[in-house]
């Protein structure tokens, strides 16, 4: 059976939309899937300044992020083996209930707001460390 992560930030429009892409990537045990949710659904499609970022960060990283943005809901949390929050901006008691708070991890990474480059790669490159670290960690799992 396939455990899933879920990667969790505010939107789920760039650091859990990254960890996810990021680890489905490199992660080489199929026992592993990840996905991604943000605890505030945008319906709205990426921008201009979205597209830009895409087309960066495929270029930077060999990822793409899709437009859509899912909301987290109880069926992700209750069927994810692992929640991780990639941020510094959820607030963890949206996740302090007992059928998934021993599931939870906190990654506490800042979000880029005004699209500076420089920024969001210094976000992407944290994501990027923590995806490795916890690939390792899984990789020989069943």
């Amino acid at each position: 059976m396939v455990k899933k992560i879920l990667f969790v930030c505010k939107y789920n429009r760039l650091r859990s939309k990254f960890a996810e892409a990021y680890f489905n990537s490199v992660n080489k045990n199929k026992n592993w899937k990840a996905l991604s949710a943000g605890i505030i659904k945008v319906d709205k499609p990426i921008g201009k300044k979205g597209k830009e970022r895409n087309s960066y960060i495929l270029k930077k990283f060999g990822v793409v992020l899709g437009e859509e943005s899912d909301g987290v809901n109880v069926n992700l949390l209750l069927n994810s083996d692992l929640i991780v929050i990639v941020a510094n901006d959820v607030p963890k008691i949206v996740f302090n209930f007992p059928k998934w708070r021993d599931k939870v991890v906190a990654w506490e990474i800042p979000d880029e707001l005004n699209e500076n480059k420089r920024n969001i790669n210094k976000i992407l490159k944290s994501v990027q460390r923590r995806v490795d670290l916890l690939v390792k960690e899984n990789e020989n799992e069943r």
